[in-house]
């Protein structure tokens, strides 16, 4: 196939992904108010003009023009005033509009609909309701995420080397000739060859023994290689089913210090600690390695606290966006992407080739791309428990006050203070609105004329 079409269908998937991942979590909400008997008459994938609906029951399903979310409308969202039907005669502009709301959220109760409405279920309830959709979207993940971990794999380096560096890049200046390669870097002879291109090592070798020393995995190579730093050393490989016995002498160069688990050490300020240590010149290929389902808890717990932290850090990062977006600002590889970007990472998984020595299969083109819906669906799950209308975490707010006061007021014997109202949080559930679609329009852009590439 050729690379547009291959493009094309990793594109087709990742859309298929996303808007599963949508009518999944609308799904979590009206599977919960339905049990609950909460009257639902609309679910709704998309927004906008509906393209397609049908009715089943009292619920209309359907599919709208802009596929960036969808809803569950269900009876009784807002109380009404003083637990009475509204009428819109407030003054103010917000006053008007949050009448308005509490009308629209009775404009369909019927007399034969009085017990189904949302506000009149206790806390627990409506928190099983309005946290149905989030979890449905932290169970997706759970349930990707162990596909791709114990039917396939997750990548872990080896001993066969997928590159071999052509000259030694110092540390310092590894920015300044980002986007650069190998070739255009070493060309102008300003730095020295690499030991491991000058010892004949090839990309495709796999590292037998090192120092005398047989070796079993990249780790223990790694540790090898930084403490033969001036030395001059033996190092077996193979290649094409033959051994070969070379010699190696990697040299002294400042590089990033790395904790047990080979993870980058840094400093308070992020940036990384260099240490002196051995360099060869050289890095491994990975490949799939199946895991044992004990540790899909383990995996998971960690994707979903790294996901936490990049969506926490939003606000400041998408300062970041907007430089790269607007000016010569590098975009941030570990920042917030649109579902343009996302689109472009499918499409790029799908039509990497890798090299002669490590190609690309499919097997890994798919987990990947697995990886990337388990990703969003997880982003999906924490972004909709931040406690802020019209977020599903604004309603579990509301939810869990109503519940404090009525405790409070139990203690202290005192009447029941009925429930919240929500609507009155509509002013700032606008601005939150308008916030999230700057936001969106914003890395839609930086998505189209800055975006990250997964190949660098």
């Amino acid at each position: 196939m050729t690379t547009i079409v291959l493009y094309a269908l990793g594109v087709l998937f990742m859309a298929v992904g996303v808007g599963a991942s949508i009518a999944l979590h609308e799904l979590g909400h009206l599977l919960a108010a339905k049990r609950f008997g909460v009257k639902c008459t609309q679910y709704m994938v998309g927004f906008g003009p509906t393209v397609w609906s049908r009715r089943m029951g009292e619920t209309e399903y359907g599919v709208k023009a802009v596929p960036l979310g969808g809803y569950v409308r269900m009876l009784g969202m807002f109380p009404p005033r003083d637990g009475r039907r509204v009428r819109a005669d407030s003054t103010g502009r917000w006053s008007g509009l949050i009448d308005q709301a509490r009308q629209e959220s009775q404009i369909d109760i019927g007399p034969q609909d009085s017990d189904r409405l949302f506000y009149q279920r206790s806390v627990p309830r409506r928190l099983v309701i309005m946290l149905g959709g989030p979890f449905m979207n932290l169970l997706i993940a759970t349930l990707l995420l162990a596909v791709a971990i114990v039917g396939f794999g997750v990548q872990e380096e080896t001993r066969t080397l997928s590159s071999v560096s052509a000259c030694v890049i110092p540390a310092d200046v590894a920015d300044e000739v980002a986007g650069q390669t190998d070739e255009q870097i070493c060309a102008s002879g300003e730095y020295e060859q690499a030991p491991a291109a000058r010892a004949g090592l090839h990309p495709g070798d796999v590292v037998v023994a090192f120092d005398g020393e047989t070796i079993a995995s990249w780790g223990q190579l790694r540790e090898r290689i930084r403490a033969a730093g001036g030395r001059t050393v033996p190092v077996v490989v193979e290649r094409d089913g033959r051994r070969l016995d070379l010699t190696v002498t990697p040299v002294h160069e400042r590089r990033p210090q790395l904790d047990s688990d080979g993870n980058v050490v840094r400093d308070d300020d992020g940036s990384p600690v260099l240490v002196d240590v051995g360099f060869l010149g050289v890095s491994p290929t990975s490949e799939l390695v199946p895991q044992p389902i004990t540790s899909v808890p383990r995996i998971v717990g960690d994707s979903l606290w790294r996901t936490a932290g990049v969506v926490l850090n939003i606000p400041q990062k998408m300062v970041g966006v907007a430089q790269a977006a607007f000016g010569d600002a590098e975009r941030d590889r570990n920042g917030p992407v649109s579902v343009v970007g996302i689109g472009r990472f499918a499409g790029e998984v799908t039509t990497a080739d890798g090299s002669s020595a490590v190609p690309i299969g499919w097997v890994d083109r798919f987990v990947v791309l697995l990886s990337l819906i388990a990703s969003l669906n997880l982003a999906l799950f924490v972004f909709n428990l931040i406690p802020l209308l019209p977020l599903d975490g604004g309603h579990a707010a509301g939810a869990l006050w109503e519940g404090a006061r009525r405790q409070v007021a139990r203690m202290l014997r005192r009447e029941d203070p009925g429930p919240v109202d929500v609507a009155r949080a509509l002013p700032l559930a606008y601005g939150v609105a308008s916030l999230l679609i700057g936001m969106s329009v914003l890395l839609i852009y930086a998505d189209l004329v800055r975006p990250i590439r997964l190949g660098g």
